[in-house]
């Protein structure tokens, strides 16, 4: 990309634009409908402009064999920081390093192995050029991402990335408003290119998020869930429908599994069986379970993702099911309030 000169900034003089206080709200309206078209203007002009250099610095962010440093100062190193965690969260190993605090001693844990992203977008904050001559001792890659190709940012990094000219949405020119959204999303599409031709998937997403409800539905599976082992509640078949009311009581749960000899799968009863069955006049204590339970019942594998299961129940109308390992065998129970509880649904 070509150099850029400072003939777009604008100059700050005595009689700049002066924007009265008002209280006409079609002014107000009209002021930030300026902003936002200054903005997507600055936004057009950043992606029209992508070409090779920003193909090359993916794939020289892809292939790091280290970690990616993002750095600067003021509103650019607020986005710095932002993009650092956001190139963290979509499986590029990256975090943000404050100029100052990396001049008085956190420029130890960079290593030559790095890429240093460098942001400033005149590229002459003071603050981050002065890291300029230990990170080159160090030894790893250096970026300069600016609006100036000639700033001694450009001049002082191993390569440059260039933003194109476009005005800032502050009507006096001064605060960054464009050159900061600018930044922001031209790398958040750095990001999303590498980490898609990393073929990060949603599962790996969610192995970074373990705590979010989103990264909780691509990880939790039926087995953590569960009530498995003597927690569960389980009758042989041929056992008495007393037998059974006895177990799922004791173990607390909403139904009762019904299996043969070798742990296979039989039925079910649940707690509105019982009940219906009670409205019929059924012998609760001379029955055989047999004659009155639910076969073929709707089941999950453990190996399922909870969140699908629950789907599941939710499309068949149903708050529980049984849950069989990878032999085939009843390894569990899976009630719907427990896959709830886990907070993997809003």
């Amino acid at each position: 990309m070509t150099a850029m000169d400072d003939s777009h900034i604008t100059p700050v003089t005595d009689d700049a634009p002066f924007i009265p206080v008002t209280d006409d709200a079609q002014f107000t309206l009209g002021e930030a409908r300026r902003v936002f078209d200054t903005e997507i203007a600055a936004l057009v002009k950043t992606r029209d402009a992508l070409g090779g250099d920003f193909a090359a610095l993916a794939d020289l962010i892809g292939g790091c064999r280290g970690r990616l440093v993002l750095t600067g100062i003021g509103k650019p190193g607020h986005i710095a920081k932002k993009l650092a965690a956001t190139f963290a969260s979509l499986g590029i190993p990256a975090f943000y390093l404050h100029p100052a605090e990396a001049a008085h001693g956190d420029l130890g844990i960079v290593e030559a192995a790095d890429v240093v992203l460098l942001v400033s977008y005149s590229g002459e904050s003071e603050e981050v050029t002065r890291l300029l001559p230990a990170l080159r001792a160090i030894g790893c890659v250096t970026v300069a991402i600016t609006g100036n190709g000639g700033s001694t940012l450009a001049r002082g990094c191993g390569r440059t990335y260039v933003l194109p000219p476009f005005d800032e949405a502050c009507y006096m020119g001064l605060a960054p408003t464009s050159s900061t959204t600018a930044l922001l999303v031209l790398g958040d599409a750095l990001a999303l290119a590498v980490s898609r031709s990393k073929r990060f998937t949603a599962k790996d997403y969610g192995l970074l998020h373990p705590a979010g409800a989103l990264g909780r539905r691509l990880t939790v599976r039926v087995r953590d869930l569960m009530h498995a082992g003597t927690d569960n509640a389980v009758v042989r078949e041929g056992s008495s429908l007393r037998a059974a009311i006895v177990e799922m009581s004791a173990k607390g749960l909403s139904m009762v599994t019904v299996t043969d000899g070798e742990g296979r799968l039989r039925g079910i009863i649940t707690d509105g069986d019982l009940r219906r069955m009670l409205e019929r006049g059924v012998d609760v204590y001379g029955e055989v379970i047999d004659s009155v339970m639910t076969r073929s019942p709707l089941f999950t594998d453990e190996r399922e993702l909870a969140v699908n299961a629950l789907q599941r129940m939710t499309d068949r109308k149903i708050t529980c099911m049984p849950v069989l390992g990878e032999g085939g065998a009843v390894t569990g129970s899976l009630l719907m309030q427990d896959v709830i509880k886990a907070g993997i649904v809003r």
